[in-house]
């Protein structure tokens, strides 16, 4: 079984983590690399500009988004390497969006437990 976990890079590290993956396309204000403490930034599995826009974590859009979001994965190597890391071991999923339970590391995260 896949252990995702989703959390805000702002939060505290925590051994638990796992692997941390930042997914998103720019790196978040105020938080150093060291402080980050990474094992991946890949900001191609970020969701497009255009899809962000449009999205603007609106919680009427959620259900839209995370459809078009998949759409935009599909075939995505990089989603497929984030799949391999996640049956290795605990994988913590890092966004720096305000909004805790609309952004694209949750949908990325169901979209992994769902493989």
């Amino acid at each position: 079984m896949r252990t995702v976990r989703v959390k805000r890079i702002y939060d505290p590290v925590d051994p638990e983590d796992g692997s941390r993956v930042l997914v998103d396309r720019v790196w978040p204000r105020g938080v150093s690399r060291q402080r980050a403490a990474l094992d991946a930034w890949v900001p191609e599995l970020a969701p497009s500009t255009e899809l962000r826009k449009w999205f603007a974590h609106d919680p009427q859009r959620w259900a839209e988004f995370q459809t078009r979001y998949r759409t935009e994965l599909v075939d995505s190597p990089h989603l497929m390497e984030l799949s391999a890391l996640a049956d290795s071991g605990p994988l913590t999923l890092l966004y720096s969006a305000r909004d805790t339970n609309h952004n694209q590391a949750v949908a990325l995260a169901k979209m992994l437990s769902a493989t």
